[in-house]
């Protein structure tokens, strides 16, 4: 079990005159942030004013690249052909890290978002179609990757560099995979009910499901999703829980 973890989550995903989370609130606390690119959620005055907000917080700066779909913010499957797929990551990643460049900062990981992020973890052509689009872009941008998925294997197998993410409001299928939204128990709520759930796979290096099952995994980074309305207060008391159990928490940049 590594000693070092990252912890992140999912910001930048108001939209013209709809608020969505606490953005700031929430850099005070995580490592690192994935900021969404204009297609599930976010604009470029978002994208503007997130990234210099994440520069005023010292925190490292992810695209969170997803579907074409703001009215289903990005949890509904869509079924597009894998070379549009990877230009259309490949377009909002430079726009995001257009805007971070305007204010300071770099894009320095991707990570998937909603729909597009369960379909790579299963679908390995998906996958491959995800790791293509960032190495084309730059080989040197940390794949963040849920656990146990394709996309860990995608990502690699391409060269890139590979974080392994689990997720503290998400419970898990038996074969590694979140329960869908859908069903009853899939997001965990409660600040302290997150922080065991988060415990116990770091200290046992698996992924637990809901019916107790154990994925050997290499956790590295803990997603706390910022659209929650419990959000800060969770991410606060899983920070202060690793921090009291020893662990050192860095931005994803500095596992490398």
């Amino acid at each position: 079990m590594s000693h070092v973890l990252n912890l992140n989550s999912d910001l930048g995903e108001s939209f013209g005159a709809w608020a969505m989370g606490s953005d700031e609130a929430m850099l005070r606390v995580v490592n690192s942030a994935n900021v969404a690119c204009g297609f599930h959620a976010g604009d470029p005055l978002v994208m503007l004013t997130t990234a210099a907000l994440i520069k005023d917080c010292g925190v490292s700066l992810g695209a969170h690249p997803g579907f074409p779909d703001l009215q289903g913010f990005g949890r509904r499957r869509m079924d597009i052909p894998l070379p549009e797929l990877e230009a259309m990551l490949i377009y909002q990643i430079g726009a995001l890290d257009a805007c971070a460049r305007a204010q300071g900062v770099r894009v320095t990981h991707v990570k998937p978002h909603g729909a597009l992020n369960n379909i790579a973890c299963v679908e390995r052509k998906v996958a491959d179609a995800v790791a293509r689009a960032v190495h084309c872009l730059d080989p040197s941008l940390v794949l963040l990757a849920p656990a146990a998925s394709q996309l860990i294997y995608a990502g690699r197998e391409k060269g890139l560099p590979v974080v392994e993410e689990i997720f503290a409001d998400r419970a898990y299928l038996d074969d590694g995979n979140l329960v869908p939204r859908s069903q009853p128990g899939a997001v965990i709520h409660g600040a302290q009910a997150s922080l065991q759930h988060v415990m116990r796979m770091v200290e046992e290096s698996a992924l637990i499901s809901i019916n107790g099952k154990r994925i050997p995994v290499n956790p590295q980074s803990i997603c706390v999703h910022g659209d929650n309305a419990d959000a800060v207060v969770t991410a606060q008391a899983i920070r202060e829980g690793l921090l009291k159990a020893g662990f050192r928490l860095v931005g994803i940049p500095e596992f490398f």
